[in-house]
């Protein structure tokens, strides 16, 4: 029984009493605390309302935030440092042997200084070995268009 329905039971059983509301103190007083009892049971009925439909929207975006969630940590999880994907490339410095990694816009410069003997070297670009050789196994691929 909801205290709606309390509250009406309730009225019922001061009405079956035949209270002079009038004229009665008692019953003026039964009256207005039968009448605040129903605006605090509707209060409260209203209240519980709001509860549920703010939980349903509570739950709705804890489910998109589960879905946002569930996108960006799995895209995270898929790109592995040891990815072939990234423009990144290896050179090793002429000076010092330091294989340094190097990402597309440092390829472009065509130069780089060297972060561990300061040294700053030019970058060869080309396919071209120059070695001559068609067994070198430097896999420049220019060797096959020689023949």
């Amino acid at each position: 029984m909801t205290i709606s329905e309390k509250v009406a039971y309730l009225k019922g059983l001061a009405e079956g009493l035949d209270l002079d509301t009038a004229k009665s103190k008692e019953g003026k007083l039964i009256s207005v605390m039968i009448g605040i009892l129903e605006e605090i049971g509707m209060s409260i009925e209203d209240l519980e309302e709001n509860t549920e439909a703010l939980g349903e929207e509570l739950d709705a975006v804890s489910d998109d935030l589960a879905d946002v969630e569930k996108a960006v940590f799995e895209d995270d999880e898929d790109d592995c440092c040891c990815d072939e994907d990234d423009d990144f490339f290896e050179v090793e410095c002429p000076n010092c042997g330091e294989t340094l990694v190097i990402d597309e816009d440092v390829l472009e410069e065509g130069a780089i200084q060297c972060p561990n003997c300061k040294e700053k070297f030019a970058l060869d670009l080309s396919d071209d070995c120059g070695c001559g050789d068609d067994d070198c196994g430097c896999g420049c691929g220019d060797h096959k268009d020689e023949e």
